[in-house]
């Protein structure tokens, strides 16, 4: 109990401040960091051999993996990746659902108004701001519990394609994040980035959709930025920054299993 007093008081008083402020150069190392990513990203989706990041010498033992319901989740490179005032975490994750269409998975992951429904408590609200084609606005309020709540308001720019029709791919960029004090109270307010927690300063995820025979594989790459460990406390601290999100791109994937699923039987 002693311990986990001590972890609060860590994570609300010394981790705020100078340690949760995003610095310039700390962006343009995200920045940096993103476009490297991108251009492998975009190499892979070139090619359905490559489409999904699955070595060849182990796909036939990885698919029959995701066939039996196990979601994946690996994490890339020596991520984190400590940057000016923060730390840029990458992890890739792949699911199967099965007897299912890209079509039926779009359907869930599109239903921006209603995201709720499907990833409550992560997602508490959703909005579609705008749309043009392919390419949306949408707008989540987000919630994470590690030890103690924190609420972002959060706003993406999603773009969607397709190498063919069976393999897809969707695009989703923060423009948006800021943390938010007393939620729920008459003085609900936005935190300005050095009174916040730092625990999301940018957060970009790449899905890839491919369709099989009797289902389809789903991809999520996330790439995500956090403030800074305090020196000296990486080992009090860092399980509890690394671990988000890891479980937050596993519960995602297996909620919009799920949410396929169900919403394919009830049709």
């Amino acid at each position: 109990m002693i311990i986990r007093i001590f972890i609060i008081a860590i994570l609300t008083g010394l981790c705020s401040g100078a340690h949760a402020q995003q610095s310039k150069a700390g962006g343009i190392a995200f920045e940096r960091y993103v476009a490297q990513a991108e251009q492998q990203i975009r190499q892979e989706e070139s090619s359905p051999d490559s489409f999904l990041s699955i070595p060849t010498s182990a796909r036939t033992a990885i698919e029959a993996q995701l066939r039996q319901g196990q979601v994946l989740i690996n994490k890339q490179g020596n991520s984190p990746v400590r940057i000016p005032g923060g730390l840029i975490h990458h992890w890739v994750g792949l699911g199967f659902i099965p007897d299912a269409t890209i079509a039926q998975v779009l359907g869930v992951l599109q239903d921006y108004d209603c995201l709720a429904r499907y990833y409550a408590p992560e997602v508490s609200s959703s909005k579609l701001l705008s749309r043009d084609a392919n390419d949306f606005h949408i707008a989540l309020r987000l919630r994470e519990h590690k030890v103690i709540t924190i609420v972002l308001d959060t706003e993406y720019d999603v773009h969607y394609g397709q190498l063919d029709a069976y393999h897809q791919y969707g695009v989703s960029q923060s423009t948006h994040v800021a943390e938010i004090a007393d939620v729920g109270e008459p003085g609900e307010h936005q935190l300005a980035p050095a009174e916040d927690h730092g625990f999301l300063r940018q957060l970009n995820s790449y899905w890839r959709f491919v369709r099989a025979a009797d289902g389809v594989f789903v991809q999520c790459e996330a790439i995500s930025m956090t403030r800074d460990v305090p020196t000296g406390l990486g080992w009090l601290i860092s399980p509890f920054i690394q671990s988000v999100p890891r479980d937050s791109l596993r519960f995602t994937l297996t909620v919009t299993r799920n949410a396929v699923l169900q919403n394919r039987d009830r049709n």
